[in-house]
C-alpha cells in the first residue's frame, strides 16, 4: 500500500523523503523543486522482529514495508491547474492514504509560498484543493447519471441523490471522509477515487528549538487534529537526516540525550502502518524470521495466502502464540510446555504480533 507525502511547495516533504528512504532526491529551497513524484519502500520499524532474531539466529530477517511517494508541493489553485496542479492531483489519487507535512517553525532564511508561516491556513489550502478536485469529479459523475435516468432503471436515480447529497456536504468545505453513507450506497462511492476520502496523518515539521516544548503553531494544529479526528507526528525533518546519518549505537545514545524512546521517524512509519489499518504477524525459524502484513480483521486462511496460496488452498490449522507469551516463555518448546500455543481453525482472526505456524495440505 502507498502513503503520499503531500503540503505546500517547500516545507520539508523531499527532506523527510529522503530521510524514510536514505534516498537521494533532490531538496532545495524553492517551490516545485520535485515534479515527478519519487517512490521509496521503508521498513516498519519492530522490535518483535529484532528480539526472534536474536533469538532464532536466522539467515534472513525480512521487516513489514510501506510504500512512500514525495508528490510535488500543491498550491492554491491547484485544482484549476496551478503549479501543475491536475498532474500532482493525479498523483495523490493513485495512494491509499495521505502523510500531510505542515511548517510549524518560522525561519526567514526558508522561503515560504504564502509569505509566512501559518499551518491552519496551510491545512485549509490543501484540504479545499482536495475538495474543489473532488467537486468536479462528483459533478462530472452526476451529469453522467442524470443522462441515463430516461432508461427507466432506478439506479441511476439513487446515484443522483447520492452525488446531490455529496456535493453539498462538500461545498460546505467538509471531507469526503466525513460523509455518511449507507450499506447501499458504498458502492456509489467507491466508484468515485475521491482525494478526500483517504484517511489522512499530519506530519508537524519543527525546528530542533521545538523537540521539548511546543510553540504557538503547533499547538494550533494539535487543536485543529484533535476537532477533526486526526492524529499528528511531531518531526524535525533535518535532525532526523542527522540520525539517519548515525550508527545504531550513536543513534540510541543520541536520542537518550534528547529524552525521547524512538525517532520522530519511527513514529511515522509506525502511525502510517496504523493508518491504512495495517498489523503484522511474525514467523520465526532458522531460515527467516518475518513479519507478514495484513489487514485488520483478515481470517487465518487468508492470513495464510499471504506466504502462499497453497497455504490458504490446503490450510488446516494455525499454531498461534502471542508474541509477548513467546518472549515471556523464552522459547517455543517452553511455551508449549505452558500450554500458550493455541491451535487455530478458519475462524480465527489474526491479531497483531501473533507467532504463527501453519499446518496445511499440499
Amino acid at each position: 500500500m502507498k502513503l503520499g507525502i503531500v503540503g505546500l511547495p517547500n516545507v520539508g516533504k523531499s527532506t523527510l523523503f529522503n530521510t524514510l528512504t536514505k534516498a537521494s532526491v533532490e531538496s532545495a529551497n524553492y517551490p516545485f523543486c520535485t515534479i515527478d513524484p519519487n517512490i521509496g519502500v521503508v521498513h516498519v520499524p519492530d522490535k518483535r522482529i529484532d528480539y526472534l532474531a536474536t533469538i532464532y539466529d536466522p539467515d534472513k530477517v525480512t521487516y513489514a514495508t510501506i510504500e512512500f511517494v514525495d508528490i510535488a508541493g500543491l498550491v492554491k489553485g491547484a485544482s484549476k491547474g496551478e503549479g501543475l496542479g491536475n498532474k500532482f492531483l493525479s498523483h495523490i489519487r493513485e495512494v491509499d492514504a495521505i502523510c500531510h507535512v505542515v511548517r510549524c517553525f518560522d525561519d526567514e532564511n526558508i522561503i515560504h509560498v504564502e509569505g509566512d508561516v501559518n499551518p491552519l491556513r496551510d491545512v485549509e489550502t490543501i484540504h479545499l484543493e482536495l475538495i474543489f478536485a473532488d467537486l468536479e469529479m462528483v459533478e462530472k459523475a452526476y451529469e453522467k447519471s442524470a443522462k441515463l435516468i430516461k432508461t427507466g432503471d432506478l439506479i441511476y436515480k439513487k446515484r443522483c441523490d447520492f452525488l446531490q447529497r455529496l456535493k453539498d456536504h462538500l461545498l460546505k468545505g467538509l471531507m469526503a471522509n466525513t460523509f455518511k453513507t449507507t450499506n447501499s450506497e458504498t458502492h456509489f462511492m467507491d466508484e468515485l477515487f475521491l482525494l478526500t476520502i483517504k484517511p489522512v496523518l499530519f506530519v508537524a515539521n519543527i525546528d530542533e528549538t521545538l523537540i521539548e516544548e511546543d510553540n504557538e503553531l503547533l499547538l494550533a494544529l494539535y487543536d485543529y487534529a484533535k476537532e477533526h479526528d486526526y492524529e499528528v507526528i511531531k518531526i524535525c525533518a533535518k535532525l532526523e537526516e542527522e540520525i539517519m546519518s548515525l550508527e545504531e549505537d550513536e543513534k540510541e545514545e543520541f536520542l537518550t540525550e534528547l529524552g525521547i524512546t524512538q525517532s520522530g521517524l519511527a513514529s511515522l512509519i509506525s502511525s502510517s502502518y496504523s493508518l491504512l489499518h495495517l498489523i503484522s504477524y511474525l514467523t520465526a525459524g532458522k531460515k527467516e524470521v518475518r513479519a507478514w502484513t495484513i489487514e485488520k480483521g483478515t481470517k487465518a486462511p487468508q492470513a495464510a495466502g499471504k506466504i502462499h496460496t497453497d497455504f490458504e488452498k490446503g490450510f488446516i490449522r494455525a499454531e498461534v502464540i502471542s508474541f509477548e507469551n513467546l518472549k515471556t516463555s523464552g522459547s517455543m518448546v517452553a511455551a508449549k510446555e505452558k500450554g500458550l500455543v493455541k491451535s487455530e481453525g478458519r475462524d480465527y482472526v489474526f491479531v497483531d504480533g501473533d507467532v504463527v505456524l501453519f499446518r496445511f495440505n499440499v
